[in-house]
């Protein structure tokens, strides 16, 4: 009897930066925060709102008028954050705190420098702790530590050009253990194959592998060596350029329906002008050499054209 592999499993980083317009309340509040000012929004009512709302909470009309407030305020709820995590504000224990600032009829979340969950309650005085080279985002104030600030600092309206943009990271750890049939396809890519899997009932052959047929849902058990062929059957021209693209635009993602699978999955189509791409054009992996493949689908750079006729729709319209 043969052994079940070992799975596979190997960590996983999910990233992107994340850029916004920031419009001209937002705009404004980046940009005094780079002049070590912090500004609010008043509304019909007269409350101050920190952060600012660009639009009245009860007339939904814009909010026009920038109000500076201090740096100076009071916590109003506060939580103890015993575990920092990668990209919070300190990598030793703080505390989370709303802060409402003097001015302000709104609070502000924000990170509190403190030592220990006793040395922060509620009403708590508290003033901004500012970065040394401020750049016009929220972490221009480090943080907030207990004691009393020099209240709204003086000048005038910041100078400069205005903060217009924002970038934040975002990432995403984690460690990722494939399942038996995914581990036994990852280790035939090792091989320059690619392996599906049948369904027993219904016949449909799945690549990448799945642990049971979505459509009768039993374990797919029968695995089948596929070729390295196939037929486009939907595909995206991308035409806009974006930060990280390995590759220059135009150029084409697309859906290969590989021969004798059911299933299509989603890779590059290159070796062409994007222009000429289309649905039914039957296309041929492209590997990388030898040496640098492993256990990863990533061993297929691309697919090109064979250059042989197009397939019938019919023969691949239930796979769309």
């Amino acid at each position: 009897m043969t052994a079940e592999p070992q799975t596979l499993s190997a960590p996983l980083t999910l990233s992107f930066d994340y850029t916004r317009s920031l419009g001209p309340v937002l705009g404004a509040f980046m940009t005094n925060l780079r002049a070590r000012r912090i500004v609010g929004t008043r509304d019909a009512s007269g409350r101050v709102h920190v952060p600012p709302l660009e639009f009245d909470p009860d007339t939904t009309a814009p909010l026009t008028d920038v109000v500076a407030v201090s740096d100076t305020g009071t916590v109003t709820s506060w939580t103890w954050n015993a575990h920092p995590v990668e990209g919070q504000p300190f990598d030793r224990p703080f505390a989370y705190a709303l802060v409402r600032l003097d001015g302000a009829d709104t609070s502000l979340l924000h990170a509190v420098d403190v030592a220990s969950p006793d040395r922060i309650s509620t009403g708590m005085r508290v003033r901004a702790r500012w970065a040394e080279e401020p750049t016009g985002a929220i972490g221009d104030i480090l943080a907030f530590e207990p004691g009393e600030g020099d209240g709204i600092p003086p000048g005038e309206a910041p100078s400069g050009d205005a903060v217009t943009m924002v970038t934040t990271p975002v990432n995403l750890h984690l460690h990722h253990s494939a399942s038996e049939p995914e581990t036994r396809y990852l280790r035939a890519m090792a091989e320059g194959r690619l392996l599906g899997q049948r369904c027993s009932t219904c016949g449909n052959v799945y690549v990448p592998p799945r642990n049971s047929c979505p459509i009768d849902g039993i374990p797919t058990t029968e695995e089948v060596d596929l070729p390295d062929t196939g037929v486009v059957t939907t595909f995206c021209v991308v035409n806009v350029p974006f930060q990280g693209q390995r590759i220059k635009p135009p150029y084409v993602a697309a859906y290969v329906l590989i021969d004798g699978a059911d299933i299509p999955f989603l890779h590059l189509v290159l070796g062409c002008d994007a222009a000429e791409v289309r649905m039914g054009m039957r296309v041929r992996a492209m590997w990388r050499p030898r040496e640098e493949w492993t256990e990863s689908p990533g061993n297929i750079s691309h697919f090109e054209p064979t250059g042989e006729p197009d397939a019938p729709y019919e023969s691949y319209e239930r796979h769309l």
